[in-house]
């Protein structure tokens, strides 16, 4: 990959706001730098939104709204459409802008802008299928009609680990569903949201439909908006405690949410499974986005009898990484985020081995430019480290030793959260008994990976509310009318 061919892409990225079909600076001349975590160098500057800004923001996404919800059902999926088919024109550039502003490696970025991009063809596809109801109260006496709608204007607010696949997991549906939308990037990659937003432009998509707004100062300029009583949904991936805070917003506003906050995600494997699958899918659900994903697998919960030979052959997998700038071919291992993230997994692993556990590989920060921390296995974890506890949202795996299914059980729902776990068994009885028992609003069997943007994504306790993707994700942003008329035959 050369470096003119990232200077072109980066040059190719619109540095302003994008409100009401105009690019634009921030009222106030402010900008955010967003850097590469590679090599800690300054990718682009760009206007960072300020609280005028936001309100601008959702002034064209309000002008916006009823000419979009009336708009036929059509023409709105075949936007989408588009929008899925220049997105597959133009996928390398969203895969290295994706490398260049997070770190993962380029063939990870590729499977985003693949995944990212079902987002756009799925809803395109749901955006005619919503069905209402028609017939006979029980009484005899009427008619029932129900019809849904769309629920207005949206504040959307993606994280940093998957810049495209949040952005089009929020916008595809709201827009499907005739809404129009806000849009607030995390600040350290905003670039991807912008490259799309001009994407959803070249699209033919109506000025005011979607608009962004990356900033610096996140919580002053959210809030006014979250406020404001013109907003009718809010949607929020990122941290459990950031998104118990905006609840409280959209409380007064009695706002339609969708939360999908953090993970703790459990992966067990018992002494009857395929142990090349198990590793093959550990492997897969710790290490994919450098463990930087709600759904990274956290803690290992493995049968005694097969723990030490599962630690081996992942460690034996673990040792063969590559590590470096996404960019470079091989690399699985890429940088994470920034410094606390380095900091973080650091302190989490050291406060394990004090508790007794052992450090099989990894278990340092690695020393060279950029926020890279070793990717770590580490075993005979004990109850009450602070690894078990917290999310790690970083390259270390943990293995913790069980002896029966209810221990199993036991452990892997001893969380706050729940958003997905993994099990691994041939046994397909206990299998059955393991959807029934753990405390996941989503379960991988014998598999590693279990996002699709066909299937419902989101979380039971402190994981989350709402789902996203699926027949289940459209619904999210609308509302239902219930109307009654005479009996026609009376």
């Amino acid at each position: 990959m050369t470096e003119n061919r990232e200077q072109e892409l980066l040059a190719a990225v619109p540095d302003g706001l994008y409100i009401a079909g105009r690019w634009r600076g921030a009222t106030d001349g402010r900008t955010l730098t967003v850097s590469d975590p590679a090599t800690g160098q300054a990718l682009k500057t760009i206007a960072s939104a300020s609280v005028a800004d936001g309100a601008a923001a959702l002034d064209a996404a309000s002008d916006a709204f009823p000419g979009w919800a009336a708009t036929p059902v059509r023409q709105r999926a075949e936007i989408l459409r588009r929008a899925f088919d220049l997105l597959q024109e133009r996928k390398e550039d969203f895969a290295l802008l994706m490398t260049l502003e997070m770190g993962k490696p380029l063939a990870e970025a590729r499977g985003e802008v693949a995944y990212g991009g079902e987002f756009l063809r799925w809803f395109s596809e749901e955006a005619a299928h919503v069905q209402g109801r028609y017939g006979a109260n029980p009484e005899g006496t009427g008619r029932m009609i129900v019809t849904h709608h769309p629920v207005g204007p949206c504040f959307l607010i993606t994280p940093w680990n998957f810049p495209l696949a949040m952005a089009t997991r929020k916008i595809a549906p709201a827009l499907a569903a005739g809404c129009t939308v806000v849009v607030k990037p995390a600040e350290l990659t905003p670039l991807t949201t912008l490259l799309f937003a001009k994407l959803l432009e070249d699209a033919g998509l109506p000025a005011g439909v979607v608009n962004v707004i990356p900033t610096s100062t996140s919580g002053a300029v959210s809030e006014p908006i979250i406020r404001d009583p013109r907003l009718r949904k809010l949607s929020f991936t990122g941290s459990t405690p950031v998104g118990v805070r905006l609840l409280e917003q959209a409380a007064g506003g009695v706002l339609r949410t969708s939360m999908e906050l953090g993970g703790n995600a459990p992966f067990v494997v018992f002494a009857d499974a395929d142990l090349d699958k198990a590793v093959e899918g550990a492997i897969a659900a710790k290490f994919r986005n450098i463990g930087q994903a709600c759904t990274a697998a956290n803690r290992f919960i493995v049968h005694r009898s097969v723990a030490d030979e599962f630690a081996r052959r992942v460690t034996e997998r673990v040792d063969g990484f590559a590590i470096g700038r996404g960019t470079e071919d091989g690399v699985v291992i890429g940088p994470l985020i920034d410094d606390r993230a380095v900091a973080k997994a650091d302190t989490l692993v050291q406060d394990a081995v004090s508790r007794g556990a052992s450090v099989r590989t990894g278990g340092a920060a690695i020393d060279r430019a950029g926020t890279f921390y070793a990717p770590t296995v580490i075993t005979d974890v004990a109850p009450g480290s602070d690894i078990l506890r917290e999310e790690i949202f970083g390259p270390v795996l943990a293995i913790v030793p069980f002896d029966d299914e209810d221990e199993a059980v036991r452990l892997a729902n001893s969380t706050e959260y729940g958003l997905v776990s993994y099990v691994y068994t041939e046994n397909l009885a206990r299998g059955q008994r393991m959807i029934e028992r753990l405390e996941t609003g989503m379960m991988g069997l014998n598999i590693g990976v279990v996002s699709n943007a066909a299937a419902p994504f989101g979380g039971w306790k402190l994981s989350g509310l709402g789902r996203e993707g699926g027949a289940e994700g459209i619904h999210e942003y609308l509302q239902t009318k219930y109307t009654l008329t005479p009996d026609p035959f009376a």
